[in-house]
């Protein structure tokens, strides 16, 4: 009975041991943890000055690249506020637009989507396919003309016709932008031809093979932003 009493204490033991090496490991191995990220700058706080009219960006990482100078540009002349995030799909913004909105006035909101709805997915479909898009679009346009502020939309920039990791095809660029500017006409929601803009300074703008884009390219991406909020706080 001892010897029985002895060999379950024994086992247990044993079995806390090597529960808790395996644990051990598993909060080790590098392969099991994420590094934290730092937080994108565009996404730091703002301290806003009471006197200045309110912008808010609302778009994905090319918005995220070209709030700062957008920001810089306007220093003394507006708010530049965005989203604390990447705007991704417009299928996002159907659930998020109340809370990114908030419940403070603004004087222009700026917005993008498109890049990410015409990402080709694994099965051949886009992230949101041309139809839901439109749809999207018109909700979201709605919902941001009904906060009485002058509403923008920036069109989606050039995908390089070079294979990316992440499937994107110039061709459905042009079918997008085609679908928004007709959304935005009925809406009468003006349009910023960011394509158009930087298509002829791709080659020193842009990053080799990637929609993204350079600190220059940013820079540019700004001043065209910047030129047209500054337009719309003067009406």
């Amino acid at each position: 009975m001892k010897y029985l009493t002895y060999l379950l204490l024994l086992i247990s033991i044993n079995g806390w041991a090597i529960e808790a090496q395996s644990d051990a490991v598993q909060t080790d191995n590098p392969t099991k943890t994420k590094a934290a990220r730092a937080p994108d700058p565009s996404f730091a706080p703002i301290k806003e000055v009471a006197a200045l009219p309110r912008v808010l960006i609302i778009g994905d990482s090319i918005s995220m690249g070209y709030t700062l100078p957008v920001r810089k540009n306007l220093e003394g002349k507006a708010n530049i506020l965005r989203i604390a995030e990447n705007g991704g799909p417009s299928s996002r913004a159907i659930d998020k637009l109340d809370k990114w909105l908030g419940d403070k006035k603004w004087n222009v909101i700026i917005f993008n989507f498109g890049l990410h709805d015409l990402r080709v997915m694994d099965d051949g479909k886009h992230q949101v396919e041309i139809a839901d898009y439109e749809k999207n679009l018109k909700t979201i346009g709605q919902t941001l003309l009904k906060t009485g502020a002058k509403v923008i939309f920036v069109n989606t920039t050039p995908v390089p016709k070079a294979a990316m990791k992440v499937v994107r095809l110039d061709t459905d660029v042009a079918l997008y932008n085609a679908t928004a500017n007709k959304v935005m006409k009925e809406l009468k929601i003006p349009v910023i031809d960011l394509n158009a803009a930087v298509t002829p300074k791709l080659k020193g703008y842009q990053k080799p093979n990637d929609v993204h884009y350079l600190p220059e390219g940013y820079q540019f991406l700004g001043q065209v932003i910047s030129a047209e909020i500054s337009k719309n706080l003067k009406k």
